[in-house]
């Protein structure tokens, strides 16, 4: 396998059109917690919530909001009372926190379910309709890798907060937002071999086109090494970087991904925002933790990488990274794990123009993430 380039396609030929991220749902131990740590370190805004004060006895779901993003957490309260909420909890006794749901914005659901299935997609939610007042939400979901699944929600004849079920609110607590806009891209972890089933899925069944692809020569360091492809459609509104180990000395960060987690899931989330060093400074304030890289990267990074709008010595003191591709460059910077598994964590990107995911600085990320993995002792 060969690094690839970045494909320019003339048209979209996606099989069904996808408008944007609808909505990321986790599955969660604790909501409530939940919801005030993304409120207060991440400055999401509770809008939305659904539980037994709404009429739904064994699941609460909280609506949290920033930007376009909108993450949905869910946790069961009473697993006997239904099969959904011994899902939830069932997810979380496997998982932990994790992401369950990635919901795609589509114009027709049936349509698009139709489409998916005819083409191989494994049926997790037959469509149906969600009414109240404010007019109906049609939805389906199919499975994709592990225990995660897209839904296709269709929101042309709805007019409320967000679906059927949900109550607006607005806590007295609403800290200010930290410039994060919409989810750039989302990254699958998936075991040694599988990558390139579920780059075919995505082709075959979605009409995504392989935008990059990374070998193990590219993303590796002495020790450890990954390989990676990244799928998207037409409109480039949806990119899912999809990656599986590469055999090294030893244990990859998917590995370990793997092996905490229980199989196969998501592993980031990007989220974009056109001020990274505030954004960043904001975070880092409320207490999210990043990873860091050597002062050393900063050394040439003009050289590397050519004129840039941003103060070096400001990104250098938060630790953001910078690539440039044909198209222009990026800033990016990983958060450690937020959970006590190490496996979810986030990316904050700013793109200037760029469209690639920062290949230039794998091996720095990589080298950074080893040394958090050498501390847990999982290398």
């Amino acid at each position: 396998m060969s690094t690839g380039t970045l494909e320019v396609a003339t048209e979209a030929h996606d099989t069904f059109p996808i408008n944007g991220t609808d909505h990321i749902e986790f599955y969660v131990g604790n909501a409530k917690q939940a919801a005030m740590y993304y409120r207060s370190a991440f400055g999401f805004r509770l809008v939305g919530y659904r539980g037994p004060e709404t009429g739904v006895r064994d699941r609460a779901s909280y609506l949290l909001q920033q930007g376009k993003i909108r993450f949905v957490l869910t946790t069961a309260i009473r697993p006997d009372l239904s099969p959904e909420a011994k899902r939830v909890a069932d997810h979380v006794y496997t998982h932990g926190d994790g992401v369950r749901d990635i919901a795609l914005w589509v114009d027709d659901a049936r349509d698009a379910f139709r489409k998916a299935v005819e083409r191989g997609a494994t049926p997790e939610q037959e469509p149906s309709v969600q009414q109240d007042d404010d007019g109906e939400i049609v939805s389906a979901s199919f499975r994709i890798y592990g225990e995660t699944v897209h839904s296709l929600v269709e929101r042309r004849n709805y007019r409320g907060l967000f679906m059927p079920g949900f109550v607006p609110v607005s806590p007295h607590y609403a800290p200010p937002d930290v410039g994060l806009q919409y989810v750039d891209h989302c990254v699958g972890n998936v075991e040694l071999g599988k990558m390139n089933e579920w780059v075919e899925f995505y082709s075959h069944v979605m009409g995504f086109r392989n935008l990059l692809t990374f070998d193990d020569k590219t993303i590796s360091t002495e020790y450890s090494s990954l390989m990676s492809k990244v799928m998207a459609n037409g409109n480039d509104r949806i990119k899912f970087p999809i990656n599986e180990p590469a055999r090294g000395r030893r244990k990859s960060q998917i590995d370990e991904y793997l092996d905490f987690y229980q199989g196969p899931g998501v592993q980031h989330l990007a989220l974009a925002t056109d001020d990274i060093i505030g954004t960043v400074t904001a975070l880092r304030d409320r207490g999210v933790e990043f990873l860091s890289v050597p002062t050393t990267y900063y050394d040439d990074l003009q050289k590397r990488v050519g004129r840039i709008d941003e103060p070096v010595d400001q990104l250098a003191a938060l630790g953001i990274l910078i690539d440039r591709d044909p198209d222009g460059y990026l800033l990016q910077i990983f958060t450690k794990p937020v959970e006590d598994r190490p496996t979810v964590f986030y990316e904050i990107i700013q793109r200037k123009g760029a469209r690639s995911f920062g290949a230039g600085n794998f091996k720095a990320l990589f080298e950074a993430i080893e040394r958090e993995q050498a501390l847990r002792g999982n290398l």
